[in-house]
């Protein structure tokens, strides 16, 4: 299942312990596994997000200690969770069915045993597989998706592939793993898909929030309300998040840029209310193509978006053993439990 380091050195999630699939006593007790998926065999445009789980485990200026206590939320995601990250999954460019079977039996073995998995992308490709890992464990149609991308990913067929970037979501709401209308997108804009794949989504009842959209109501506003959609009859969500949504000001090292995107600060302020309001069952962080990285800044914002999500999920379950609440808006030097 794991060949080990494909590109570049052997090293974890910010020194977080490793951890061996082929050894559950490694990884049984653990709340969340960090798996890497370094895949761009799907992409249809610029490639280079093979490159992607090396550049988010690294890029970062503080030591890799396996620490990083959150300012805003007062935990450590990395130490009051158990972290531990299994290495790369085996994912052969050239052979795109056979990379997304590894990585789905990978993603599928983690949720297993309870914990929550972490992919770091690859392109987009990758979600077919990593929900579909998840579902088999939540269950088939149980969990709802929250997608943040520039673009809806839900083509058909691409350069005569039914696997590719751009196809992912289709696959999942085809195959029953993810309900339509459960699938929630946040960031759309641009010039693609065209009308018939539109009309496809309009028939699935997926809800897909444009950017014209959330400027005009409001960011928290929509996404309280697919919060509501993505709680309702299911008992878990996936979080996947394409570096893409950002602007490319903000996310420039990605393969297909899209003008006119979130910022990185709303980014991940989503990511972190996402994680700590909702039960987040998996995550994956997708299309960081470090050859077209100035200065790492997509690397390194792919790097936070893990880290909030991990410090949401463990403000949740310590406000849950608590009975307290997080406030956002409280001043950094008042007192916190």
């Amino acid at each position: 299942m794991r060949y080990g380091p494909m590109f570049g050195p052997d090293i974890t999630f910010l020194g977080v312990d490793r951890c061996d699939l082929e050894d559950p006593a490694t990884y049984d007790t653990a709340d969340v596994v960090i798996i890497g998926a370094p895949f761009d065999g799907g992409t249809s445009y610029r490639s280079g997000a093979r490159f992607g789980p090396q550049a988010i485990r690294s890029t970062d200026y503080l030591p890799h200690d396996g620490s990083r206590p959150s300012l805003a939320m007062r935990v450590d995601g990395l130490k009051d969770l158990r972290v531990v990250d299994a290495g790369d999954v085996e994912m052969y460019s050239g052979d795109a069915a056979r990379s997304c079977a590894s990585l789905e039996t990978a993603v599928a073995t983690i949720a297993s045993v309870g914990a929550i998995p972490v992919v770091l992308g690859g392109d987009h490709t990758v979600t077919w597989p990593d929900a579909t890992g998840v579902a088999r464990h939540v269950g088939w149609g149980r969990v709802s998706l929250i997608h943040f991308d520039a673009h809806a990913d839900t083509g058909d067929i691409e350069f005569g592939s039914l696997i590719g970037h751009g196809q992912p979501m289709r696959r999942l709401i085809e195959s029953g793993a993810v309900r339509g209308d459960r699938f929630l997108q946040l960031g759309l804009r641009g010039y693609w898909p065209g009308p018939e794949t539109l009309g496809w989504m309009a028939e699935q009842k997926m809800r897909s929030y444009e950017m014209t959209e959330i400027v005009h109501r409001g960011f928290e506003n929509c996404l309280t309300e697919a919060f509501t959609i993505a709680t309702d009859e299911c008992d878990g969500v996936f979080l996947s998040v394409d570096v893409d949504v950002c602007d490319p000001g903000h996310a420039p090292g990605t393969g297909t840029p899209e003008p006119g995107g979130l910022s990185a600060r709303q980014l991940l302020d989503a990511v972190r209310r996402i994680c700590y309001e909702l039960p987040v069952v998996g995550v994956d962080v997708v299309e960081v193509s470090p050859p077209y990285d100035h200065a790492d800044i997509t690397a390194a914002l792919a790097n936070r978006v893990v880290l909030e999500a991990l410090s949401g999920i463990a403000r949740r379950r310590a406000d849950k053993a608590s009975g307290t609440t997080w406030d956002p808006g409280q001043p950094l030097l008042a007192d916190r439990d």
